[in-house]
């Protein structure tokens, strides 16, 4: 137990665990499989990467999310906690470095993208290196009703099998989950997956979901033309970094540079920008160095 103190402290800086977290943290070094429902920003991260760190082996951490892969091993680097990624923002040579690092017990945490499970090369590894736990970050994925369902998280489920398997391992390797998803449909179906597929019983973990640090606001605009000078008021009035969504990857290119032409320092985000790009974007958007990101909501 003062194990978990001692690396919150030391790693992440805090003398205390929100709530929810330690409860979790005390079921997952029980060896159970459980589902965590927590609210973006409660910590959750920190509910898989603490006991990562107690336990014997390699965290393999499955999230759909590039820029938050980067984000989460950035910090943890930074923190002095050997993480790595694999996704598809890698190079083939940096992508097989970070392998053989990962192979000679470099990283007790590693980041993979659903669709890179399968690959043979990934397969060789997880079969060659011991596995302590597999934590499923945005777990709604798995869900048709959620609405970012990704075909490829169906593939965890055969991933496990396949190297419970070939390591004719005598106790299954544990899993947990994230979502911040309260839906009664989707958690469902992510409890249904797992038992169905691995006759896994996930047990249930909901934090409180209310977040009192936010604050929505609705306004109605009549035409493109007011949202844009809305939009304009709103940023002059504010002097802090700002997201701003919108619906299509040509809309948030456009809007970015008619930004830029209004003396904004805006940049886009999106999925058909190329990787230099979007890395740079997303970089100076985290360092301070550019103050508008305007996003894609996927």
């Amino acid at each position: 137990a003062s194990m978990k103190y001692q690396l919150l402290k030391q790693y992440f800086g805090y003398d205390s665990f929100r709530p929810g977290q330690e409860i979790l943290i005390d079921s997952i070094l029980k060896g159970r499989d459980v589902l965590g429902i927590m609210p973006t920003g409660a910590g959750k991260s920190i509910c898989y990467q603490i006991p990562a760190l107690i336990m014997d082996g390699i965290t393999l951490v499955i999230s759909p999310l590039i820029s938050l892969m980067k984000d989460q091993v950035e910090s943890l680097n930074q923190a002095g906690i050997h993480a790595a990624y694999l996704n598809s923002s890698l190079t083939v040579n940096q992508y097989y470095k970070a392998l053989s690092l990962a192979r000679n017990g470099r990283y007790p945490i590693i980041y993979v993208a659903p669709e890179r499970l399968l690959s043979p090369e990934f397969l060789d590894f997880a079969c060659h290196v011991k596995i302590s736990m597999v934590a499923v970050d945005e777990a709604h994925c798995v869900s048709q009703w959620g609405q970012d369902f990704r075909p490829d998280y169906m593939y965890i489920a055969d991933f496990i099998k396949l190297i419970q398997r070939e390591k004719q391992l005598d106790d299954p390797i544990p899993i947990s989950c994230f979502t911040a998803t309260a839906k009664q449909k989707v958690i469902g179906d992510i409890k249904t997956y797992f038992k169905d597929r691995l006759s896994v019983e996930l047990e249930l973990f909901a934090a409180n979901t209310s977040r009192t640090n936010l604050h929505y606001e609705v306004y109605n605009n009549g035409n493109d033309e007011e949202k844009y000078n809305m939009l304009r008021n709103l940023l002059e009035s504010k002097d802090c970094p700002v997201i701003v969504y919108t619906s299509r990857t040509h809309r948030a290119t456009m809007l970015a540079q008619q930004l830029r032409e209004d003396g904004f320092d805006a940049r886009a985000y999106h999925g058909k920008m190329d990787m230099k790009q979007k890395k740079e974007n997303q970089d100076a958007f985290m360092a301070g160095k550019v103050r508008i990101i305007v996003a894609t909501s996927a």
